[in-house]
């Protein structure tokens, strides 16, 4: 799925490290010209045939014009067969989701959004430093859902410094009131450098406890289901909608250069610097690194276990014809004490967590990931 970025945002929200850049004023034609070069030559070097899915992600894309927008996926399609039910995602701010703007993104070819609402507190909002209000969110919301029904996602955070259980349970049932078919749920993470993490860290706002956080992802993951939502990823709940796992995830064959293999591939960050390249070279690649046997099995369990389908037999097959997950996860080890704990389950469908077991994938994966290197 090619994920073209659109790195610029209005504001630094307080817990945010992402690529982001906050200008006076953005280029966009430079910018659409690099985008639609790079998609060009990636799908080029990779040739691919066929495009599924489209995901327009940030910063904020939707700072971005429609036109640009519309750009890529000509690209896009000019590159590569565009299936006629492609996914096209665009994520949103509500700072800048407004009934035109949407409608032009979805005369451009998007059509689903991914709406950026965090929370529906004023007050939590202004401690994560968002630019809307809950008002200003929930107006956006509905202007996608009248645009794209069936097809609006909420982001929401939780763990949020001095964040009770009982107000993340009554902003959630807020969210159900206001959501579509499609939930995506993030623990916050303090992250080194933004201003939010430099309060926790200095004392000025308390961080919640690990088993406030395990609570609260318990208690959303409860309110869902029993709404009708699927637990289908870690952090992502959908109903009336089928949801295959992405095994994309970043990686690159440059098949058109000749290879075959699997690499992992790091872009140039700073945007200017990433035009030039562009230009010079047709893409942004600063590294390739091509992944070996061992590290495409570690990456298929990693992200396979975020699925509550898990990892199928004939996916672990296709990468490890010649050693099963039985033979790896079936013997005496971390993942039968894990079965035995009812947090993993091995059986004719492959090797997958429970629900209970989805909620401390980041603690269980160390312990399977030594028992593969074993093997």
């Amino acid at each position: 799925a090619p994920c073209p970025q659109w790195p610029y945002c209005r504001k630094r929200c307080s817990y945010c490290n992402f690529n982001k850049y906050v200008v006076p004023a953005v280029d966009e034609a430079a910018v659409r010209a690099g985008l639609v070069r790079e998609t060009r030559t990636l799908l080029r070097l990779s040739q691919v045939q066929s495009i599924t899915s489209v995901f327009f992600g940030g910063g904020t894309p939707s700072l971005a014009s429609p036109r640009t927008v519309a750009a890529v996926l000509e690209a896009v399609a000019g590159a590569a067969h565009l299936s006629a039910g492609a996914e096209v995602t665009l994520e949103a701010n509500p700072s800048s989701a407004g009934t035109p703007r949407l409608a032009g993104f979805k005369a451009a070819g998007v059509n689903r959004l991914s709406v950026g609402v965090q929370s529906l507190d004023d007050a939590e909002l202004r401690l994560l430093g968002r630019e809307h209000t809950a008002a200003e969110a929930r107006r956006a919301v509905e202007a996608a859902r009248g645009l794209f029904p069936g097809r609006t996602s909420l982001n929401l955070l939780f763990g949020l410094p001095g964040q009770s259980r009982e107000a993340w349970a009554r902003g959630l049932e807020a969210a159900l009131g206001l959501c579509d078919d499609h939930v995506s749920l993030y623990q916050l993470t303090l992250e080194r450098g933004t201003a939010l993490a430099a309060q926790v860290w200095g004392g000025a706002l308390p961080a919640p406890t690990q088993d406030i956080l395990a609570d609260m992802y318990q208690t959303a993951r409860a309110m869902l289901v029993a709404a009708g939502f699927r637990h289908y990823e870690v952090s992502n709940f959908a109903r009336k909608v089928g949801c295959p796992p992405c095994w994309a995830h970043g990686r690159f064959v440059p098949r058109g250069e000749g290879g075959c293999s699997r690499e992992a591939r790091v872009q140039t960050l700073e945007p200017d610097a990433w035009m030039q390249e562009v230009q010079s070279r047709g893409h942004g690649t600063r590294r390739q690194v091509v992944l070996s046997p061992l590290e495409q099995l570690e990456e298929a369990l990693a992200l396979g276990l975020r699925t509550d389908e898990g990892i199928t037999h004939e996916r672990w097959g296709q990468l490890s014809p010649h050693l099963s997950l039985e033979a790896v996860f079936g013997a005496p080890g971390e993942a039968k004490d894990l079965q035995q704990q009812g947090w993993l389950v091995l059986d004719g469908g492959g090797l997958r967590c429970t629900g209970e077991g989805l909620a401390l994938l980041d603690s269980l994966l160390p312990g399977l990931l030594c028992q593969l290197q074993r093997r």
